[in-house]
């Protein structure tokens, strides 16, 4: 089936969409996220796929502008903070969330509208978690929204924005009914479902030993790494 839905998607881009996630998916995860490279490789087959198919996106945790640096393709459709970016309510938080980031005794990944607490370098992961865990409480009741991926705590504005909202957004502002989306975290299982009901979707997950719940089996097409995806990529 995956194959076959591949070739179909390939046959004719000029009505379909590659939509992709950055980190862990593009890019191999690092210990720090400014350290994150996308590898030549990857970046010449994005840029050959920008030229192909009728819409190739990046939707990033990242923002805008940070995945558009990291990727660095010409004709790629940025979008970040998990598609908050398209969601003009949500700089109404933004001054919220970074006076309740600024309350917190912890390295933070300021990305704007939402701000990102990492433990992936902590010397005791059980620790920083159980502290990570307090933290989502104490955001729940300033009425923001935690959100917890690999090694990391997301605090969000409670509007109603994720990588869903922005796949369904791209797809009908160019009308295509056919797309690919690839990720490899709990906030892609969001852009999986937004492709149902299309004309035909393939949902790609990357995998890992961190990788959530339910992505796996949600997926059409499962890769162990960016690389085997590029591998994918390809065929395309």
């Amino acid at each position: 089936m995956s194959l076959d839905s591949l070739a179909a998607l390939a046959e004719r881009p000029e009505r379909a969409a590659i939509l992709l996630d950055v980190d862990g998916t593009l890019a191999p995860i690092v210990r720090r996220p400014g350290e994150a490279r996308v590898p030549e490789k990857t970046r010449a087959e994005i840029s050959r796929l920008a030229g192909r198919y009728a819409l190739v996106a990046c939707i990033s945790g990242r923002t805008g502008a940070d995945a558009e640096r990291l990727v660095g393709v010409d004709g790629v459709r940025y979008v970040g903070v998990h598609g908050l970016e398209l969601e003009p309510e949500a700089e109404e938080w933004r001054e919220r969330i970074h006076s309740f980031a600024s309350s917190i005794d912890w390295p933070v990944e300021d990305k704007g509208l939402t701000v990102s607490f990492h433990y992936r370098q902590a010397g005791d992961e059980e620790a920083a978690l159980e502290y990570l865990e307090e933290v989502a409480e104490r955001a729940r009741q300033e009425g923001l929204v935690p959100r917890f991926g690999r090694k990391v705590l997301e605090v969000r504005p409670p509007v109603r924005a994720d990588k869903g909202t922005a796949v369904r957004h791209l797809l009908a502002e160019d009308g295509l009914q056919r797309a690919l989306y690839a990720g490899d975290d709990s906030t892609d299982l969001d852009a999986f479902r937004a492709l149902d009901g299309l004309e035909l979707a393939v949902r790609v997950a990357v995998s890992s030993d961190e990788v959530p719940d339910g992505l796996v089996a949600g997926a059409d097409v499962v890769v162990r790494s960016p690389l085997e995806l590029l591998h994918l990529l390809r065929r395309l």
